[in-house]
């Protein structure tokens, strides 16, 4: 399945590809509702099942790899994709392309909400969109899952990864510890018989932000969400307590109640949670500090997806390293089913929305027609009714 690499095409070949990039992540920024779990669907199913860009595989490898870094990790993955499909030019369009719709439809709340001090609502779009993005993301977990799930150990690994998920325990030590229980068990004889030091992954220590000065000015913002973004793991929700401490408790810039309006808007508009840090940036700087701050924020995930991408390929060679690929693979996937069964737990509240749940289901298993449109679909058929209704 893989395609010949981007740096040895002709030019209109690496025109072509760029092109192909910007158009389908324009497009995937604009309807990737749900969360990590729903984009990383959305990205499997028109990049790998239908543009077949790259093996599954190498998608499993990828979005295993993201889980390691800081950062919003469908945001990394997107950049991911575009750096194997079109080089550096194809990381930073892919990545800019996800990002931009969403900061601009957040940037259009953020100036509402200045003026008149409320989110506009749009809670018939989003109840007729959440239970099509369950049937996306559970037909990408039946996809993924025959790829991850070879034998006893990574089935071993990814129900007790959710097991542990459901009991409270944090995303990153389940991720860290699937990955080296992998890599012990597939290298026993190894270790049995050598006795070595074990290769360590790599993880970040999360240190505490220095104080900033109470003005707030462009640059004041790029820089505090610069290093949120290098140092932040784990989902929108651990945003909130990083921007709490910094914006509410320590510098006193923000209320609570407009912190969780910020959080709110990032959370049912498309694209990444992180897109918050342009509300925020609003608030604080205007238009300077909405891009100062969505700059900030974003800025490590394409250093970091730049300096690992070259190394995936190596990893997975690797006896080591390509065992723990395979736990974190595994982890990876039990974390998106169990964050999945959440939403449809709060998504699935009548018999319309499993209506809904089950034709998009029926549609995706039978035809080959794109989740976008059936996204939009199921946004018009939810404001509708909340209309009527």
């Amino acid at each position: 399945m893989e395609t010949q690499k981007y740096k040895d095409l002709p030019r209109p070949e690496k025109r072509a590809r760029l092109l192909e990039i910007v158009r389908v992540f324009l497009r995937l920024g604009v309807v990737a509702f749900g969360g990590p779990a729903a984009h990383t669907a959305m990205m499997e199913e028109e990049i790998v099942s239908r543009r077949r860009w790259l093996s599954r595989e190498k998608f499993l490898d990828l979005m295993g790899a993201t889980h390691l870094i800081p950062g919003p990790n469908s945001t990394e993955l997107a950049i991911h994709l575009g750096y194997s499909r079109g080089g550096l030019w194809g990381l930073l369009l892919a990545g800019a392309c996800f990002i931009l719709p969403a900061m601009a439809i957040v940037l259009a709340f953020a100036a509402l909400y200045v003026r008149h001090g409320q989110v506009s609502e749009v809670e018939g779009v989003l109840y007729g969109i959440k239970p099509v993005i369950i049937a996306v993301v559970l037909q990408a977990l039946l996809r993924l899952g025959k790829s991850v799930i070879r034998g006893w150990l990574p089935a071993l690994l990814a129900a007790g990864s959710a097991a542990l998920y459901f009991l409270g325990v944090p995303e990153v030590p389940l991720l860290l510890g699937a990955g080296a229980v992998s890599m012990l068990v597939k290298n026993w004889k190894r270790v049995r018989d050598r006795l070595f030091a074990l290769p360590l992954f790599p993880l970040a220590v999360l240190q505490p932000l220095p104080e900033q000065a109470r003005h707030l000015p462009a640059s004041g913002l790029f820089f505090t969400f610069l290093k949120i973004g290098s140092v932040l793991y784990g989902s929108g929700y651990v945003l909130l307590a990083f921007l709490e401490s910094e914006f509410v408790a320590r510098q006193g810039v923000l209320t609570g109640k407009q912190l969780l309006d910020a959080v709110a808007v990032g959370q049912f508009t498309p694209g990444p949670v992180f897109t918050t840090a342009t509300f925020v940036g609003y608030l604080l700087g205007g238009f300077p500090g909405a891009f100062s701050a969505t700059a900030g924020i974003f800025l490590p995930s394409f250093l970091l997806v730049f300096l690992l991408n070259p190394l995936i390929p190596r990893m997975r060679a690797s006896l080591w390293f390509g065992a723990a690929l395979d736990g974190v693979n595994a982890a990876s996937l039990a974390l998106m089913a169990a964050v999945s069964f959440k939403l449809a737990l709060a998504s699935l509240v009548d018999p319309l929305t499993a209506v809904l749940f089950a034709a998009a289901l029926l549609v995706l298993m039978r035809t080959k027609i794109s989740s976008f449109w059936l996204i939009l679909l199921g946004g018009l058929a939810g404001f509708v009714a909340k209309s009527v209704l």
